[in-house]
């Protein structure tokens, strides 16, 4: 297989397709009210609003800035004002709210399932009665008992004789739904109660493609095992806790289907039945190039339940290690481990060289050189001075994690070199402990800093296995910007 070029609303030779948007980018409803992103501050009374991720800074006229206390008021009634609130949303700076729903709209949850009776009862009563299910046996061994939970539960089964896969089974599925809306759920999750109103509400906007809840992993209670703290703060399904618009690069750059619901137009064919990881990925991507809109609603939750091994959970990140490979072929250079741009590269060398003030001095210079470009927009200097010192920042420990991730044995191996040591100890150990600093895991700092290490690379290994196996390197070289 040749990689393909670089598409919008195909994944690549072969791939299924996806259908856009009805025509081109339109306003934002009239009932949709704002809430500016919580990383935006508001500069020179409001004309300047500085935020989102990656950061970005806008000017607003005086009309814009009325604009946009209309948007966050729910009285924005003119076309601009909404045409503001669309470019608003599009570059993360606000989130819609948009009003409930006077009543469901129409959905079909979709379960895909192989063996796991005792999951799928757990999944499907916590689905409940109000709308339709269908279920898609995937070869299981015992398709008796698989077939008897969703009957007791009154969803309609489909078998597969051989399994095929999820996003053979999900397009299985696809089928039988009718329905304005499809929800996919994995047999290993259980919803929270409100998920779909949640997040069906955001459809009232016919750009919006799709909507994740939050994915968290079942509540830890007591003094539970290290493993299970680590994945309650860990879990590679939790895209976390802010809303976001879900944009390759961004935030939130994908969001998985272990629950997402989907616009049944938007979906075309379905999944690549091709991948059996990462499925999930390379639909949201097609989603995004062909024009829709996803965004992450974490006010809605769905609960996982997360490997019981610390094997089963290592051999699960190996896994997903192994998709690198297949997505880099179908969208080139949205999976590279690590984005550079020379500036912050150059902070970021100085500071693994051991040569702090010179680090520093750089990152000085081209934050009072950032300032002068920004002074016309009417970015104050204060706030630009710092940057450049935290994309250096930033850039060190997206070194030290990709390193961790592909050349972990180098690392360990420089370990024992003492003119190597601390630079290798600092990219083995920043990225970790800048996270346990960020998310207070119930765990102290060196088991927290083990598993992290571990968890990255075993992830690393499964892409190095999937580079030899598609034959292709792409998602070991960094991007440069």
């Amino acid at each position: 297989m040749t990689p393909p070029g670089p598409t919008s609303a195909r994944s690549g030779a072969g791939a299924a397709p996806v259908a856009g948007p009805p025509g081109p980018p339109e306003p934002l409803p009239a009932d949709v009210r704002l809430v500016l992103d919580r990383s935006v501050r508001r500069q020179r009374d409001g004309r300047v609003l500085v935020g989102g991720a990656p950061l970005r800074a806008m000017r607003l006229t005086s009309a814009g800035r009325a604009a946009v206390e209309a948007l966050l008021a729910g009285d924005a009634q003119g076309e601009a004002a909404r045409t503001l609130g669309r470019r608003l949303v599009d570059a993360g700076l606000a989130h819609p709210r948009p009003p409930a729903l006077p009543r469901l709209a129409e959905v079909t949850v979709v379960v895909p399932v192989r063996d796991r009776p005792a999951a799928l009862d757990r999944c499907l009563a916590a689905v409940g009665t109000g709308v339709p299910v269908v279920v898609v046996d995937d070869g299981s061994a015992e398709p008796a008992s698989v077939r008897a939970v969703g009957l007791r539960h009154g969803a309609t089964v489909v078998r597969r004789e051989r399994g095929g896969g999820p996003a053979a089974a999900r397009n299985t599925a696809l089928a039988a739904v009718t329905t304005e809306l499809v929800a996919f759920l994995d047999s290993d999750c259980a919803p929270e109660p409100g998920w779909l109103a949640t997040c069906a509400a955001h459809f009232a906007d016919p750009l919006v493609g799709a909507v994740a809840p939050r994915v968290r992993p079942e509540a830890v209670r007591g003094r539970a095992p290290a493993r299970e703290r680590y994945a309650e703060a860990r879990s590679p399904l939790d895209m976390g806790g802010r809303e976001s618009a879900v944009v390759p690069g961004g935030r939130a750059p994908y969001v998985p289907t272990a629950a997402l619901l989907v616009r049944r137009r938007a979906l075309g064919d379905g999944f690549d039945p091709r991948l059996r990881h990462g499925e999930d990925v390379d639909l949201v991507w097609r989603l995004h190039g062909a024009g829709w809109r996803v965004r992450l609603d974490p006010r809605a939750t769905v609960r996982h339940a997360e490997p019981d091994t610390w094997r089963a959970l290592l051999a699960r990140r190996h896994r997903y290690g192994t998709s690198a490979a297949p997505l880099s072929r179908r969208h080139p250079e949205r999976l590279a481990p690590l984005a550079v741009r020379p500036g912050p590269a150059a902070v970021a060398a100085l500071l693994l060289a051991r040569r702090p003030r010179s680090a520093a001095a750089l990152a000085a210079v081209q934050g009072a050189v950032l300032a002068r470009r920004l002074r016309p927009t009417g970015v104050p200097a204060a706030a630009a001075l710092p940057w450049p010192a935290r994309a250096g920042a930033d850039t060190f420990l997206g070194a030290g994690r990709a390193a961790t991730m592909l050349a972990g044995p180098a690392l360990l191996a420089a370990l024992c070199s003492r003119r190597a040591r601390v630079p290798a100890l600092a990219l083995l150990a920043a990225p970790p402990l800048r996270e346990w600093a960020h998310r207070r895991p119930r765990l102290d700092p060196v088991r927290w800093t083990a598993a992290c290490v571990a968890d990255d690379v075993a992830y690393g290994l499964g892409v190095w296995h999937g580079c030899v196996t598609h034959r292709t390197a792409a998602p070991l070289r960094p991007r440069w910007r």
